[in-house]
């Protein structure tokens, strides 16, 4: 079944619980690679979007997530905000004049948010990034769309590809961000932004579960 406006709300409320819940384990993932902050960001820039739409209600989807994008870029301090914010205006452009999304859309919104990330960050697959976890469950998620999977099923591939992605970043050298800098220390450390990415993917598959 698709999934309309209150449950895309749902979401993004439940996502504000998750970065809350896993602030620690971002943080300390960070710590190793990074400036520490992550997990911050994440729960504070969350925090801020749940308060932004509930002072505020969406008119519709499309701008329900461009109020995620701008919260974010204001709030979430790093390569975050501006990442993740990207993302989401990208998402907000590509469900234009939807009132629902299905599982084609859904593809359709993870791709355009994954193009806004990689022009604004310069990543590719293997730097170590948000990408190695969105890029793959992008790919699972499109090859269960073609093969005419519900969007619970659709969303469930994405959240498992991603997962996979997350971890495949261990054993990865950073190429990208301030994690760059420490060259093959980086090695044998699970990248936060592929994290994060999971755990955005798994609490849509969680919260969308029909």
């Amino acid at each position: 079944m698709p999934v309309a406006k209150p449950e895309v709300l749902k979401w993004l409320e439940v996502l504000q619980q998750v970065y809350a819940e896993n602030r620690q384990w971002l943080t300390e993932l960070d710590s190793a690679i990074g400036d520490a902050d992550h997990g911050i960001n994440m729960d504070r820039g969350f925090t801020a979007v749940k308060a932004e739409l509930a002072a505020h209600a969406p008119s519709d989807i499309r701008s329900a997530f461009q109020s995620v994008a701008t919260i974010l870029i204001r709030h979430v301090g790093g390569a975050a905000g501006p990442l993740y914010g990207t993302f989401f205006l990208r998402a907000a452009a590509a469900c234009a004049g939807k009132t629902e999304i299905e599982a084609a859309d859904a593809v359709t919104m993870l791709q355009a948010g994954i193009e806004g990330v990689q022009q604004r960050g310069k990543a590719a697959a293997g730097d170590k990034t948000m990408l190695d976890a969105l890029l793959p469950a992008l790919d699972a998620m499109r090859g269960c769309v073609e093969s005419g999977c519900s969007l619970t099923a659709v969303l469930d591939a994405g959240a498992a590809a991603a997962q996979a992605g997350m971890m495949a970043t261990v054993p990865m050298q950073a190429r990208k961000g301030r994690a760059s800098y420490l060259g093959a220390r980086s090695i044998g450390h699970q990248d936060p932004g592929a994290t994060s990415s999971y755990l955005l993917l798994k609490a849509a598959a969680d919260t969308w579960r029909s």
